[in-house]
C-alpha cells in the first residue's frame, strides 16, 4: 500500500524522544525497508518499549516454572487462568501503575486498578477481589505524606465504585523509593473453565469493534514513560495521566460477561499500556492474521484527534474485540443497552499486515507479526551482588530491653497497623469476604461455598538488595506461608518485578538474582507463576529503588469452615513455634528499626524445609488440632507473638530462649520456614509426638492468658497499650501537618 509522505521528518531527536536507541531503529527502518511515518514510529515505541516487550527480562522470564496439573492459562494473556475444580477457574493478576502514580497519585493508582481489573474480565471472569502492593519513601520526606494519601484515595475511589472488594496488601517505606514510589495492583476472578476468552483473532474478514469509553489525549506515551527512569527535567516530559471512571468500567464489565455469553465473542483485548496499539497488534499476531483500522470510525471526545494520538492514547474503560460472523448487531445492541459506545473501526485480513488508516490515507502498514516477534531481545550483562557477611548474635549491639525493642517495631511505619489504609477501601462488598485485611491472608468464598480462595501480597525489598537470590526465594516462601497460615493450599502467583535500570549490570543482576530465587521457589513449592508483570527504570536521577519482585499469591480452601485466624482464641492455651530458631539478625527488621543498621546476609531459605513444615502446619489447621496459626516474618518470633495477642486481645506468658543465644536475637531474628501456634493445653504432647513424626521441629514457648505479654527477666507488656501503639502511627502521621 502506498503511505502517506512522512511528516514531520524522523530525525535523531525524535527516535530518542520515543524511548528507542539508534540501533533499534535502525532495526526497525531495515525491517520495514524505509524510512516510518510518525504514527509508525509511535507505533514500534510503543510495541519495543521494556513496558510492552520485556526486551531486558524475558530471556529470564522464560526460566520460570509455569505449568502445573492445574494450570489452563499461563504467562501470555490478559491473566492467567488456574482450575479450582467443580468447573470453575480462578483467573488473576498483577500489574504496576508506578510512574502514574508517583506523577499524579489519585488518577495513577485508581486506573491501575481499572486496567488490572479489566485483564481479569476480558478472560470472561467476574472479578471477585482486588489487592495491591505499595512502597512509598523515607516518612520524613516531603512528598511521602501526600503521595501515600493520594495512592490509597485512588485505589479505594476506583475499587469502591467498581464494586469489587479491596481485601489485601502490604505497604512498605524507605528512602530508596523517595523518588519512585511503587504502586501494583493484583485483580482475582471466577469464570467457568470451559468459558475462557483469549486475544488470539480467527477468521479473515472479521469484524474488529471498538467498545467502552471515547478516546482522548489522556496517557498518550504511557507506556514509554513506564519504560525510562525520571531526572531533573522530567516534570515537562511527563504525559497526561489518564483519568478513570469506575462507574464506566463497571457497564463494560456487566456488558463484556453478556456479549460473551450471547457467543459474539471470538476475541477480546484490553487496551491496556500503548491503548489501541498494543491491542490490534497482539490479537492479530497471536491468530496469524492481518489487521486493518479505519481511525475514523473511532469514538473520540476530542475533536482534531490525529492518528498518532489515537493510537498512542491510553483512555481508560476501553476494549477490542473481533465479533463472530452474523453476530454484529446483536453485539451492538448489547452494549448500547449499556450506553456505551460500539463501533466497527476495522476487520481481520490474511495478510499479516497491520494497516492504519485516517481520512482516506494510509498511515502505517506494518509486518504485524515482526512487530512482537522482532522486537529487540537482550541479554544484558550483569554482575552478581556481592555477598554480605553473616552476622553472628556478638556482632550486634544490643542496647536496647527486649520490650523496648518490641515497642518500638510494632509501631514502626512498616510493622505498625495499615487499618488506616484498609478501612478507605470496602472490603466487604459482594458478601464473600470471610477474612478481611490485618491477617496472614485474605479469605473470600467462591459463590455460596464451601470452597474459598486465600489471596496475599509479598515481597521482603531488604533480603533482595542484600542477597536477590535468597530474597527472591524469600518472597515466594513468604506468600507460601501466608497462605498456609489460613488453612489453604497454595496453588500459584502472580508477579510484579519491580527494579531500576537494566542497563546498569547491578541492577541486572538484582533482577537476574531475584528471578532464580523465584524459580527455584515456585519449583520446589509446586506453586507455578501464571501471569505477571515487569517494570524497570524505576530511578529517579540515578537513584533507583530496593529491588521489589513482589509476588501475589493465590490458595485453594476446599472447605472454608476449616479456614485458620492468627488471634489468640483463649486463655490457657499452649504456644508452640513450629521451625527451627537461630537468631538470624542480618537484614532483619529489628536490625534496622533498632539498631539503625542495614547490613548483614539476610536469613537463608530452605525450601525443603519451608515445604515440609507448610505441610505439616496445614494438616495441624485441616484436622482441626490448632486453634490459631500466624507465620513468622518481619521482626521475627516476639512480634508474630505480639501481633497474635492484639489480634485475640488475649496476653501471653512467654519463655524458651536456648542456652547460648541472646534474648533479642530468639526473639527478633527472622529465621524462615516458623509458625506460631496455639492449641488447647492438653494436646501439647500430641502436638511433639506429631512433628517428631513428620520431622519438623517445634519448640513450645509458654501459654496464652491475661491481659499481658510476659517474658523471663524482662517487663510485662499491657497488650492494650501494643494495640494503641500499633494502631496509632499511621493515624497520627497522615493528621499531621
Amino acid at each position: 500500500m502506498n503511505v502517506i509522505p512522512n511528516t514531520p521528518s524522523i530525525t535523531p531527536e525524535l527516535v530518542a524522544e520515543h524511548g528507542l536507541k539508534p540501533e533499534e531503529y535502525q532495526r526497525f527502518v531495515e525491517l520495514i525497508g524505509r524510512e516510518p511515518t510518525l504514527t509508525e514510529l509511535g507505533i514500534v515505541s510503543a510495541m519495543w518499549n521494556e513496558h510492552c516487550s520485556y526486551k531486558s527480562s524475558k530471556v529470564w522470564l522464560r526460566t520460570l516454572p509455569t505449568t502445573g496439573p492445574r494450570v489452563i492459562q499461563g504467562p501470555g494473556e490478559n491473566a492467567g487462568v488456574v482450575d479450582i475444580g467443580d468447573g470453575l477457574a480462578v483467573v488473576f493478576k498483577m500489574e504496576s501503575h508506578n510512574h502514574p502514580s508517583f506523577i499524579e497519585p489519585y488518577q495513577g493508582a485508581g486506573t491501575g486498578v481499572g486496567g488490572i481489573l479489566r485483564d481479569v474480565f476480558t478472560m470472561g471472569a467476574r472479578p471477585i477481589a482486588a489487592l495491591n502492593a505499595l512502597r512509598f519513601g523515607d516518612p520524613h520526606h516531603p512528598r511521602t505524606r501526600r503521595l501515600l494519601a493520594g495512592v490509597v484515595a485512588g485505589i479505594g475511589g476506583y475499587g469502591n465504585s467498581f464494586g469489587v472488594p479491596t481485601v489485601g496488601g502490604s505497604i512498605g517505606f524507605h528512602e530508596r523509593y523517595n523518588g519512585n514510589i511503587l504502586v501494583n495492583a493484583m485483580a482475582v476472578g471466577i469464570a467457568r473453565t470451559d468459558e475462557i476468552f483469549y486475544a488470539a483473532a480467527t477468521g479473515v474478514g472479521r469484524a474488529i469493534v471498538y467498545l467502552g469509553s471515547k478516546t482522548g489525549r489522556d496517557g498518550i506515551h504511557g507506556a514509554t514513560m513506564a519504560s525510562a527512569e525520571f531526572g531533573a527535567d522530567a516534570e515537562e516530559k511527563r504525559p497526561t495521566v489518564q483519568v478513570g471512571d469506575p462507574f464506566a468500567e463497571k457497564l463494560l464489565l456487566e456488558a463484556c460477561l453478556e456479549i460473551m455469553k450471547a457467543g459474539c465473542v471470538v476475541a477480546i483485548q484490553d487496551m491496556g499500556a500503548a491503548g489501541l496499539t498494543c491491542s490490534a497488534v497482539e490479537m492479530g499476531a497471536k491468530g496469524d492474521l492481518g489487521v486493518e483500522l479505519d481511525l475514523n470510525a473511532v469514538p473520540c471526545r476530542e475533536t482534531g484527534m490525529t492518528a498518532y494520538e489515537m493510537m498512542l492514547s491510553e483512555s481508560q474503560e476501553r476494549m477490542l474485540m473481533v465479533i463472530a460472523d452474523g453476530k454484529e448487531a446483536e453485539a451492538e445492541a448489547i452494549f448500547r443497552k449499556w450506553g456505551l459506545d460500539f463501533a466497527i473501526i476495522g476487520h481481520t485480513t490474511d495478510t499479516l499486515r497491520f494497516v492504519v488508516k485516517h481520512n482516506g490515507e494510509v498511515m502505517a502498514d506494518l509486518p504485524i507479526k515482526e512487530l512482537g516477534d522482532e522486537a529487540p531481545e537482550y541479554y544484558r550483562p550483569f554482575t552478581d551482588t556481592p555477598a554480605r557477611p553473616v552476622l553472628g548474635p556478638s556482632d550486634v549491639n544490643h542496647a536496647v530491653s527486649v520490650a523496648d525493642a518490641l515497642e518500638r517495631l510494632i509501631a514502626s511505619p512498616d510493622l505498625c497497623s495499615k487499618r488506616w489504609v484498609w478501612e478507605q477501601y470496602d472490603h466487604l462488598i459482594l458478601g464473600n469476604t470471610v477474612q478481611r485485611p490485618g491477617g496472614d491472608a485474605a479469605v473470600v468464598r467462591v459463590g455460596e461455598g464451601p470452597k474459598a480462595l486465600a489471596l496475599t501480597t509479598d515481597v521482603t525489598p531488604r533480603y533482595c538488595e542484600a542477597d536477590p537470590f535468597e530474597g527472591g526465594k524469600q518472597a515466594v516462601a513468604e506468600a507460601w506461608r501466608n497462605l498456609t497460615a489460613v488453612g489453604a493450599t497454595p496453588i500459584a502467583v502472580t508477579d510484579n518485578l519491580n527494579f531500576g535500570n537494566p542497563e546498569k549490570p547491578e541492577i541486572m543482576g538484582q533482577l537476574v538474582g531475584c528471578v532464580k530465587g523465584i524459580g527455584a521457589a515456585c519449583e520446589a513449592l509446586d506453586f507455578p507463576v501464571v501471569s505477571g508483570n515487569v517494570s524497570l527504570y524505576n530511578e529517579t536521577n540515578g537513584q533507583g529503588i530496593l529491588p521489589t519482585p513482589t509476588i501475589g499469591g493465590v490458595g485453594l480452601i476446599d472447605d472454608l469452615s476449616k479456614t485458620m485466624t492468627l488471634g489468640f482464641k483463649a486463655a490457657g492455651e499452649a504456644v508452640f513455634v513450629v521451625g527451627k530458631t537461630q537468631g538470624w539478625l542480618g537484614s532483619s527488621a529489628y536490625l534496622s528499626t533498632v539498631c539503625d543498621r542495614e547490613d548483614g546476609a539476610p536469613p537463608p531459605v530452605d525450601l525443603v524445609a519451608e515445604k515440609r513444615n507448610g505441610d505439616f502446619v496445614r494438616g495441624l489447621i485441616k484436622d482441626g488440632f490448632v486453634t490459631a496459626a500466624h507465620d513468622v516474618s518481619d521482626g521475627g518470633l516476639l512480634v508474630a507473638i505480639a501481633e497474635m495477642a492484639m489480634a485475640g486481645r488475649i496476653g501471653a506468658s512467654v519463655d524458651g530462649v536456648p542456652p547460648g543465644l541472646p534474648a533479642h536475637a530468639f526473639w527478633f531474628g527472622e529465621d524462615q520456614a516458623r509458625y506460631v501456634v496455639t492449641l488447647p493445653a492438653g494436646h501439647a504432647a500430641e502436638m511433639v509426638r506429631r512433628a517428631e513424626a513428620a520431622g519438623v521441629p517445634v519448640t513450645k514457648l509458654g501459654k496464652t492468658g491475661g491481659d499481658k505479654l510476659t517474658l523471663a527477666n524482662e517487663r510485662a507488656i499491657i497488650v492494650e497499650a501494643l494495640r494503641d501503639r500499633n494502631d496509632s502511627w499511621l493515624p497520627i502521621y497522615m493528621g499531621s501537618n
